[in-house]
């Protein structure tokens, strides 16, 4: 399936905290609005102004206590070079995730970077090794970076690594008991397949191609890598860089790199983060929302990946993992909403609108009163 690319730079969103979700349609004060029911716009407004106080006060420095829980963990594999200029961009690609893990806190664990021992597991043992040793359930987010080449025999799509290459299904297997939020980023050619084998509930899964068929060499791994660790590419300006704001810029840069070359782009990266296992491109999107509709009708791609964040602001990392995890789950809420707009009422839409704001209200609220006993502790 093919999609129309777009080159120009996507829109940036006013600066926003993304503690609160972007207002969805709420009515403005004219005579439109009069059409929403009265009491229910009533509610909103309060409701509005109660998450708006505690996200202020979130902002202003009053955050909550360090996050507790499991830590956030990085799995990188640099896979097989075949020559040296490859295995040395592999290597410096790599090198981006290993910084943004250290700038994370996040365990890191580095597979492919360097000289194997002759008595040394392969590469492939070694994934299959560290992802056993991960933990399968809790809040922390476990990402897992494969960069390199890939392969597409019209059956199977393989990501190539120094002895035995990885098939899609067998990724698949192994992630099979995980119930932890993770992302997995398969940076290689031919790697469009691993979308419909990976895709899974809290999952987030991103190919440098579409299909198996764009089979020449996949930069966007380069690119995704450095702007994992750029602000320049926090779109909404949250302070810090989503996963989602990381892969629209790579895809991006990917596309005006050929662009500018003068030549006809053979990649185009995919996110699937809805479960579908089809995808999105990133031509899909304005901003950080996707602006197209599927055929099919199925939801759309981005929101869960725009909650995925490896380097977090200084008030994220200061927000409980429980309260994130919750209040996450409320922005999804809303998402699905407004995505239902059109076949709701009015007074039906808003009516499912008003307990989700009261709910990040009471949220923040919590926030607070957890900080303010932790000073209490304290004194």
């Amino acid at each position: 399936m093919s999609h129309n690319r777009s080159t120009k730079p996507f829109p940036q969103s006013e600066p926003r905290s993304r503690l609160r979700p972007e207002p969805p349609d709420l009515p403005h004060e004219s005579s439109d609005s009069a059409a929403a029911p009265r009491a229910i716009q009533a509610r909103l407004f309060h409701a509005g102004i109660l998450a708006t106080t505690f996200l202020l006060l979130l902002l202003s420095g009053f955050g909550v206590s360090a996050e507790t829980g499991t830590q956030a963990a990085v799995i990188v594999v640099a896979g097989a070079g075949g020559d040296e200029e490859y295995a040395t961009a592999f290597s410096e690609w790599s090198q981006h995730w290993v910084k943004a893990a250290g700038a994370a806190g996040a365990k890191l664990t580095a597979i492919g970077l360097d000289e194997k021992a002759p008595d040394a597991p392969s590469d492939k043992e070694a994934l299959k090794g560290a992802l056993e040793a991960e933990a399968k359930n809790g809040g922390a987010e476990l990402w897992i970076v494969l960069l390199g080449h890939g392969t597409y025999d019209r059956r199977t799509a393989r990501f190539n690594l120094r002895g035995e290459d990885l098939g899609a299904g067998e990724l698949a297997d192994w992630l099979r008991q995980f119930r932890r939020p993770t992302a997995v980023v398969v940076a290689a050619s031919a790697s469009g397949p691993f979308v419909s084998r990976l895709a899974a509930p809290d999952r987030v899964v991103v190919t440098a191609t579409k299909s198996g068929d764009e089979i020449n060499f996949a930069r966007f791994g380069r690119h995704f890598s450095e702007a994992i660790n750029d602000l320049g590419a926090d779109l909404d300006k949250d302070g810090q860089t989503s996963l989602l704001e990381a892969w629209l810029t790579a895809s991006r840069q990917v596309d005006e790199w050929y662009e500018s070359e003068g030549r006809i782009a053979t990649e185009h990266a995919l996110l699937d983060d809805n479960g579908d296992g089809k995808g999105t491109p990133a031509s899909w999107f304005r901003g950080i929302r996707a602006v197209k509709q599927a055929k099919d009708g199925t939801s759309l791609d981005g929101a869960r990946a725009h909650q995925f964040h490896l380097i977090r602001s200084e008030q994220e990392r200061r927000m409980p993992l429980e309260l994130r995890a919750r209040r996450d789950r409320i922005e999804l809420e809303v998402v699905a909403l407004r995505q239902s707009k059109q076949t709701l009422s009015e007074e039906a839409y808003y009516a499912r609108l008003e307990p989700l704001l009261l709910q990040l209200a009471r949220l923040y609220r919590e926030a607070a009163a957890i900080e303010a006993d932790a000073g209490k502790k304290q004194r």
